[in-house]
This record gives C-alpha cells, structure tokens and sequence, in this order.
C-alpha cells in the first residue's frame, strides 16, 4: 500500500507526515466554525471572504514578498528573508479578508444590499483587484495552488502554524461561547437578552476570516471552503444539539481528512480535490441514511 509506504519508510515520511499533521489541524480549525457558518448561513461569505484573500495575495505580491525565481523577497525596496516575507505575507493578506468580512457586515447592515449581494460585490472586486496587482507586479504566482493548495508540499512549520491557529480559534470560542452560541441560535431573543449582535457578528467574522486565511494559505480556496460547509451541514443532518453537532462535524472533518489522504496516496491524485470530495460524499450519504432533515 502506498499510504503505509509514505508514511513509514524513512526516507519518505518526512515529506509527507507535515502535509497529514496540517491538514488534521484544517479540519479541526474549520470543523470548529462549521456548524455556526451553517446555522447563520455565512456558507456565501465564507466564499466571499476567501475569495478576497485573492486581493492579499495582490497587496503582497506589490510590496514585493513573493519573489521570482532567483531573486529574494523584498519590503520597500530592502531585501528581507524568506521567514519574515512568509509571515508579513500571511499577517497583510489575514488583514485584507478581515477586512473584507467586515466591509460585507457594513454593506448588508445598511438595509439598502442583501447579504448574499454585498458578498458578490467583495467577492468579484477583490479577485479583480488581486489578479490585477499580480500581472502588475510580474510575480509567479500560481493560480491552480491558490485555489487547491498542495497539502503534502508543506513543512512542519506551516503543521506548527496550523494547530497554533486552531488554538487560538478554539480559545476565543471557548471565552465567548455562551453569548456567540446564544446569538447563532436565537439571535431575537439573544438580542433582548443583551447580546450585541455587531459585536458577535465581529467576532465570528474575524474568526472566519483568520480561519479561512490559514485553511486557504496550506490547502488552497476550495478545501478551505469544504471545511467551513460540508462538515457542520453533515453534523446537522444527525443532531439539532450544539455539542453533539460540533462533535459529528469535527468527527466528519477528521475522517474526510483521513479518507481523502489515503485516497490520494493509492490513486495518486491531487490531495486537496481529495479530501472534498470525501467530503461531499459523505454528506450525499446522510441524504440516503437520513432522507428527512433533524428538527431544528
């Protein structure tokens, strides 16, 4: 079996065992958020906001932090090391996805733009914007990683930031669960209770963002997506209960990881497209074993 070959044999774990640890800690970081993006029905904005790292990915390229071939990265015309363009690269597209969640929360708050509407606007012109800088800038970008990523191209450094992320997102859901978990499930009377909806709105958003940033960065757009819809819908096809839900998403995330990694591996296909399509047969599976939605 290749997968046990991969793993074991000495001279090739260590190019594939960082790919495996990352892409656990994706599942564990979107599976995490996945049943609140359902439950608010952010799946669009997780589109949006991802899609504007595009824009990020821009911006960086600009400043001069993806270098070409040969040449080194760049900040203001002053050479800088790999290390240090990997993570302002990473902080300055974090920053633009943020930055765009929260310009779709302005836009649909306004009452004047629908919700899915104002994630179309961000979503096209960010892209736009991105592909634009990127021609400008001549930088060798590579359209197809940036949408599938290349989970076994990474090292135990992005396994490293990965589970830091999922962490730090695992934190701030603890210390605020109780008024964000109120909200996402009733937000009306969350609303009377005190709950301020912006605020909670802000921090799922920023959440998001960060989420979405680092799922998109080691496994490209279209995993990133997959994490943040496909395990918490699966989830709520079995259970209308918070904790029970947000264990059969992160269940299903883990297995989806583990199943696309191993099907990789035997057929020798892109890993990314793998694991969602795992994914999504696992949820097409609930349709058949579970044909009637859990109550709500």
């Amino acid at each position: 079996m290749n997968t046990l070959r991969y793993l074991v044999d000495p001279m090739l774990r260590d190019l594939y065992w960082p790919g495996v640890v990352t892409g656990l800690a994706v599942a564990c970081i979107g599976s995490l958020l996945s049943v609140l993006v359902v439950l608010k029905r952010l799946a669009f904005v997780g589109q949006g906001v991802s899609h504007a790292a595009f824009g990020g990915a821009g911006l960086v390229a600009v400043l001069g932090l993806i270098a070409g071939a040969g040449a080194e990265p760049t900040l203001a015309g002053h050479p800088v090391t790999p290390g240090v363009a990997t993570t302002l690269s990473f902080i300055v597209v974090v920053l633009v996805c943020l930055g765009s969640a929260l310009l779709i929360g302005v836009i649909a708050d306004r009452g004047s733009t629908e919700p899915d509407t104002a994630v179309g606007i961000v979503l096209v012109v960010m892209m736009s914007a991105g592909a634009v800088m990127i021609h400008l800038s001549g930088s060798p970008v590579s359209w197809e990683s940036f949408l599938f990523g290349s989970v076994m191209g990474l090292t135990w450094r992005d396994a490293a930031l990965a589970w830091g992320v999922a962490l730090a997102i695992s934190t701030s859901l603890w210390g605020t669960r109780r008024q964000l978990l109120f909200w996402a499930f009733d937000p009306e009377v969350a609303r009377v209770a005190g709950v301020r909806d912006r605020v909670m709105n802000a921090v799922l958003m920023t959440l998001l963002a960060l989420a979405i940033v680092t799922a998109m960065k080691l496994a490209g757009v279209v995993l990133a997506t997959a994490m943040l819809v496909l395990p918490g819908a699966t989830a709520l096809r079995w259970s209308d209960r918070l904790w029970p839900a947000v264990l059969l998403a992160l269940g299903a995330s883990l297995a989806g990881v583990v199943a696309g990694v191993v099907l990789s591996f035997e057929t020798d296909w892109p890993t990314g497209p793998c694991i969602v399509a795992v994914l999504g047969a696992m949820y097409a599976t609930t349709h058949i074993l579970r044909p009637r939605h859990a109550p709500r």
